[in-house]
């Protein structure tokens, strides 16, 4: 991927994707701010509204004979917000994902309670069950390996606000090490405290760092802190 690019024309504002803000455009990748409750992309139901068809719709410019498209790089869960990359061509999709590991991810958490540790890194093999469940086993051949560093930026009498680099990029990596430390993310209704209703998941991808399939610059990019997660410790603090 060498040469001249053509100054990259943003389509009109008219056509910007509800929900997954464009953060940055050019000629090979789209970075967005996914909004919680919206997949990344649905292989089960082609008409569910997903960051994909959004995205889709959005480079077309309104016109659905358009050939453009964009790529899958890699995914965040349904209900964790924050970055993520999409490529506009296969070219720049395979450099992505062949370079992914390379890449830094961090995340913000809002766990439950109290970490006696405040700084580290947890580490396990990951496996998953018949219910597509992901859990820790010791046994390295039953898994893959996943390493979550951490430190706490803030913490109340309830909760703690995790700064998280994902050191692995595992399915439900994040979630599953908290809950097995008896710290699980706020709002996970599936490794998460029963009986506790949230808005939402406490969990979101805060930056993203990479180097550009085509320029080879290293890039970053950021997404605000949720309101949601000031409003917790705001709520634990009245308490």
């Amino acid at each position: 991927m060498s040469g001249q690019r053509k100054p990259f024309k943003q389509p009109p504002k008219r056509y910007q994707p509800r929900g997954v803000p464009v953060l940055y455009e050019d000629h090979d990748i789209i970075v967005v701010d996914k909004a919680c409750g919206i997949l990344t992309i649905s292989t089960d139901r082609p008409r569910d509204i997903t960051a994909y068809t959004l995205l889709t719709d959005y480079v077309r410019k309104g016109d659905a004979k358009s050939k453009k498209r964009i790529f899958i790089v890699h995914r965040l869960d349904k209900d964790t917000s924050g970055v993520v990359v999409f490529a506009k061509t296969e070219a720049a999709k395979r450099y992505l994902q062949d370079e992914w590991s390379q890449f830094k991810k961090k995340y913000l958490a809002v766990v439950h309670g109290r970490l006696d540790e405040k700084e580290g890194i947890i580490s396990s093999y990951l496996a998953e069950n018949k219910a597509y469940n992901m859990y820790s086993v010791k046994n390295a051949s039953e898994g893959k390996l996943a390493k979550t560093a951490y430190k706490v930026l803030k913490e109340s009498s309830q909760y703690s606000l995790l700064e998280i680099d994902l050191l692995t990029g595992r399915k439900n990596q994040i979630r599953v090490h908290f809950s097995e430390r008896k710290n699980p993310v706020v709002g996970d209704k599936l490794y998460g405290r029963k009986g506790i209703r949230m808005k939402r998941l406490g969990l979101h991808a805060a930056s993203l760092t990479l180097q550009h399939p085509f320029s080879k610059e290293t890039m970053t990019f950021e997404s605000r802190t949720p309101g949601f997660f000031n409003q917790l410790f705001k709520a634990a603090a009245k308490r």
